[in-house]
């Protein structure tokens, strides 16, 4: 499918991001087509975005990385 992609200025919490960048390596994409997968599996509702293996590569580079965020951090982070 052809489409248009635009640069954006997002910004979000420094451990998510390394944990996101280490799972778009270990997935051989982009940081965008990562985080344009886990949009798409949301907005849908049906199917999580990773795999059982991933999911447990992303715990380790969690842990790597000192993340402690979870689902029910959402909405609720202050700077």
């Amino acid at each position: 499918m052809k489409i248009e992609r635009v640069q954006t200025g997002v910004r979000m919490e420094k451990r998510l991001v390394k944990v996101l960048k280490g799972t778009a390596e270990y997935l051989d994409m982009s940081l965008g087509d990562l985080l344009e997968g886990i949009v798409l599996h949301a907005f849908d509702g049906k199917n999580p975005p990773f795999s059982d293996e991933t999911r447990a590569k992303i715990a380790v580079l969690k842990k790597v990385y000192d993340c402690d965020l979870d689902a029910s951090h959402s909405h609720r982070l202050q700077e």
